[in-house]
């Protein structure tokens, strides 16, 4: 074995290496084996392909989607400006949660292959893994139809004679084609998708202020706060008074998840695929919280600003959407032609985050193949190392978003952010259930010391944002419960994912009769350990030459 450099390290250990360490577990995922595939005998392996600029902007890319761009305006249009602001600052706390649990367990076990439902397995219970790997894939499947639906939206805009139909079918071949080829070229063009997000983001909010403080060129004046005085900071919802106004804020906080949900993720499922890895994600983590805080910020406070919430062209149950909320400030301004331009960066935007839902989802289809918990064929490689059976099958329920063609694109895209909220609320219950189990092993083991990556906290905040997201979860689709409101597809698409986990799970638990879970004495903190740290002690963090280097490293 190559001990001169980390590429020979990942090949593994003899697993007699670890026979000392037979007390710790009763559960061998991976002994002697740095990559999961090596460790289960199925599927071919990844290649570590992502740069750190690549893993910087693929979790940009993702969380900055149309959940910003798109999805605020029907929250605007709901409840206001007062509780779009403060449900974004609010899904923005527990988002830091979930990015510190996950990058604390990646960093300690970067292994190629490695998914979150891997982790679930081998540190809670092998049918809660199960659930969860359907889950999760579910939940990014449908958001990648999601996307393309938003798309679809996005392009209707410009009121071209072209179906809508086509336009989603340009939008799936291009995502399919940029997940089929190698790992890098992916992460290349989700670094140059995130990149014109970075850039329309970012003059987008230099842009709302100008036109808040008086620099519109038509008559408009000094907004201010106009709109938040007419119509109002808040519009109560299903009741009047302070009631309604916490439910405007509630049902805010709700439909903030879709914005948010599964993009931490991003930068875990990424781990196995990375170059330098404890390097890396401890840096794209620690950055990937503040920058959304400066974007959805800022972002759905200068929604607020210069859209008032009862203009008719926001998204809503009874309009379809044809402009993001930015669009439609850009065009009360009177600035003209910058609309188009920023329409057309809004629809790179979906693409980025319909690209990096379909890498994520793929991988988790691909992981669970070589956990034995989907059929082995989706742990097949093509010789770039991309799990190609995976990305086809992920894209296939892509195709979902031909639903548009018969219903309105508004109604579409409402019916897919609140399956797939409803399945990024569970899929953050598991992996903070996860976290726990991680850490209480580490500290029963006496390994706490060991971890490459600390966050602050812990372990109390875990615990008091597990019970927030269960709260949420269980309250998600509350306004269905008004008698006026009653609405058989809002209910299905609001609750149908928990008896469908719940099935998976208790299904899965009856059939192979597993326990409850894992003994923490028994959860395997040691396999596969040794190999990466062997890997990453080999790396060499590169020494910015001038002060632009050091810029650039700074950004990526």
């Amino acid at each position: 074995m190559n001990t001169q450099d980390g590429a020979g390290i990942e090949k593994g250990y003899s697993g007699t290496e670890y026979g000392k360490h037979g007390e710790y577990t009763n559960e061998p995922f991976v002994h002697g084996a740095a990559t999961v595939a090596e460790a289960t005998g199925r599927g071919g392996d990844t290649h570590r392909g992502l740069k750190s600029r690549h893993i910087q902007f693929l979790a940009l890319g993702g969380a900055i989607g149309t959940g910003l761009f798109v999805g605020s305006g029907g929250i605007l249009a709901l409840v206001g400006p007062a509780p779009l602001f403060m449900a974004y600052l609010s899904m923005m706390i527990v988002v830091w949660n979930v990015m510190n649990n996950l990058a604390e367990i990646v960093t300690y076990l970067p292994m190629k292959g490695i998914t979150i439902p891997y982790f679930v397995k081998r540190f809670v219970d092998p049918s809660l893994a199960f659930a969860a790997g359907w889950n999760y894939w579910y939940a990014y499947a449908i958001l990648v139809a999601a996307e393309a639906t938003a798309g679809s939206i996005l392009l209707d805009y410009w009121a071209t004679p072209v179906p809508a139909a086509a336009w989603i079918t340009i939008f799936l071949i291009v995502i399919l084609l940029l997940n089929i080829v190698a790992v890098g070229v992916f992460g290349e063009a989700e670094f140059w998708f995130a990149s014109i997000k970075f850039i329309t983001i970012m003059g987008l909010i230099i842009l709302g202020f100008v036109i808040m403080l008086g620099g519109s060129p038509n008559d408009q004046g000094r907004l201010g706060f106009r709109y938040w005085n007419d119509p109002g900071a808040f519009k109560p919802y299903l009741v009047d008074g302070s009631t309604g106004r916490f439910l405007a804020y509630w049902t805010a906080f709700v439909r903030a998840g879709f914005a948010f949900i599964t993009s931490p993720e991003l930068i875990a499922l990424a781990a196995g695929e990375t170059i330098a890895p404890r390097r890396n994600i401890p840096k794209a983590a620690r950055r990937f919280v503040w920058r959304l805080a400066i974007f959805y910020g800022f972002g759905s406070f200068i929604i607020g600003v210069i859209v008032p919430s009862n203009d008719d062209r926001l998204l809503s149950p009874t309009s379809n959407a044809t402009a993001s909320p930015f669009v439609i400030g850009i065009a009360r301004a009177g600035i003209g032609g910058l609309n188009h331009v920023i329409n057309a960066a809004v629809l790179t935007s979906a693409w980025s985050a319909g690209n990096a839902f379909l890498f994520s989802g793929s991988r988790v289809l691909y992981g669970m193949a070589l956990s034995g918990d989907a059929p082995k064929i989706f742990g097949k490689t093509n010789r770039n190392g991309v799990p190609w059976v995976a990305v086809v099958a992920t894209w296939s329920i892509g195709l979902l978003a031909y639903l548009n063609v018969s219903n309105t694109g508004a109604q579409v895209f409402t019916w897919f952010s609140n399956i797939s909220t409803i399945s990024g609320f569970i899929a953050w219950i598991v992996v903070m259930i996860t976290y726990i189990r991680f850490r209480k092993a580490l500290v029963h083991n006496n390994l706490l010391h060991t971890l490459p990556f600390k966050t602050p906290l812990q372990p109390y905040f875990v615990y008091f944002i597990l019970g927030l997201i269960i709260v949420l979860t269980l309250t998600n689709g509350f306004q269905v419960f008004f008698p006026r409101n009653w609405s058989v597809s809002s209910f299905l698409a609001a609750y149908i994912t928990i008896p469908i986990f719940l099935v998976l799970y208790i299904g899965h638990k009856i059939w192979f009769r597993t326990p409850f879970a894992i003994k923490v004495s028994n959860i395997d903190i040691i396999s596969g350990k040794r190999e990466m740290d062997e890997m990453c002690s080999h790396d060499k963090e590169p020494v910015p030459r001038n002060i632009w280097e050091k810029m650039w490293f700074w950004v990526a």
